[in-house]
């Protein structure tokens, strides 16, 4: 009998254990074939896997890495304040220092409040903006992704239809449907949420356009609603001070997470002025919300960005990374479609069904040494270096060569 890789251990101990074996988007069914599930470590821009293989990594652990994993500065600062105590009976000198440095960094804040994951951060501003108005509705962009509980997850098991009663969708960058969608909850209108930028899973990709954004802040204004961002997924990769900056329209409230500390756990709330009173008064919180390790890896995280330029490091890596594979597929005469800002890619194919071609591609640049996704928004950190990038691009010409030679795909 053949001995199992750690890997597939690990999957049937996990099987017995957790139901399903994994749950939510690292569930295993989402896991394509070849994938591993398991990771022992991560240095730099690479992952190693439980069956001792490395990858240079371009989902980095889902967005949270932004520095590299084990980035010497955020390591020391968390280390620091290990040896001092992470959850105590109430919050560290480091809450005050990173609400601080915050306000500092993002046009829009006036104040911050702080939790674990980007379901919180949404969650919270959705409150706040309902506590804010005294209305109920909520505009959300149709297939936009901001949380896993019942008034936003992807999926409707054990969820109610009053648990969505108050939510109204619209299409993200057409203004006709978000105004009929502001019209249709006239006189209720608490928020109107957006995503930094169209990411939908399988989709192409889509930033703001102008027009959108503006109409967004001025469709906010006249009903007195709050306009809330989601930077959970994208935030500090595309403009320290928020997303939107891109566009020059600020929100009221923001959602952030991911990327805040370098991957350990933290989220967060700004907000303005117009909003203080309102975060005030809900009830928000969670026994380990104001850790200080988290807080004292986010202020070394946020001050290192600021300091090292990494928005400028991050896109032009990125743009050098889309520059060789687009190259490489007209090459090959694949019809390759790259969108979404550069530091944060998806790739996907013309006439993909289901990303067969997606997912040939990403298995063979796996099995080469690159990590890829093939329908989900990806990640670039400053770690990739142009070096790193160089050598990516070895492993995406030999895959896109054998994409090209396959016959069996399934097209539209």
């Amino acid at each position: 009998m053949t001995a199992q890789s750690p890997d597939a251990a690990l999957r049937a101990r996990a099987e017995k254990v957790i139901p399903g074996g994994m749950w939510g988007h690292q569930s295993v069914s989402r896991v394509p074939a070849g994938y591993p599930q398991y990771f022992v470590r991560g240095e730099g821009c690479r992952t190693w896997d439980a069956n001792g293989r490395s990858y240079i990594d371009y989902m980095c652990a889902w967005g949270p890495m932004i520095l590299g994993y084990g980035d010497p500065d955020v390591e020391e600062a968390a280390a620091r304040q290990i040896k001092l105590g992470d959850g105590l009976n109430g919050p560290t000198p480091r809450l005050v220092e990173l609400a601080e440095l915050m306000i500092d960094t993002i046009p829009h804040a006036d104040w911050a409040l702080f939790s674990k994951n980007g379901t919180d951060a949404t969650t919270a501003c959705v409150t706040i903006a309902r506590a804010g108005t005294r209305k109920r509705k909520i505009l959300v962009a149709e297939g936009a992704y901001h949380g896993a509980i019942p008034w936003c997850t992807p999926s409707l098991e054990g969820v109610t239809a009053e648990d969505r009663a108050h939510i109204v969708y619209y299409q993200f960058n057409d203004v006709g449907s978000l105004e009929a969608a502001a019209d249709s909850v006239k006189g209720d209108l608490a928020a109107i949420l957006v995503s930094a930028f169209k990411h939908d899973l399988g989709k192409m990709h889509e930033m703001p356009t102008l027009e959108f954004a503006r109409a967004a802040r001025k469709m906010a204004d006249e009903a007195d609603a709050a306009l809330i961002v989601d930077d959970v997924r994208a935030g500090f990769r595309l403009d320290l001070g928020g997303s939107w900056e891109l566009v020059g329209v600020r929100p009221d409230l923001a959602a952030w997470s991911k990327a805040i500390a370098n991957g350990r756990a933290l989220a967060a709330v700004t907000g303005n002025d117009r909003f203080r009173k309102a975060a005030a008064s809900i009830f928000t919180t969670g026994s380990f919300w104001t850790a200080g390790v988290a807080m004292a890896a986010s202020i070394a995280t946020i001050t290192k960005l600021k300091s090292s330029d990494a928005i400028s490091l991050m896109t032009a890596s990125g743009q050098r990374l889309r520059d060789g594979i687009q190259a490489q597929a007209e090459k090959y005469g694949l019809p390759l479609r790259q969108s979404g800002p550069v530091q944060m890619p998806v790739f996907l194919f013309e006439g993909d069904k289901n990303c067969v071609m997606g997912t040939r591609f990403c298995v063979e640049a796996l099995k080469r040494g690159a990590y890829f996704h093939p329908a989900h928004t990806m990640f670039l950190s400053t770690a990739h270096t142009p070096e790193i990038i160089d050598e990516t691009l070895q492993i995406t010409d030999e895959a896109l060569k054998i994409v090209a030679q396959v016959a069996d795909f399934e097209p539209v």
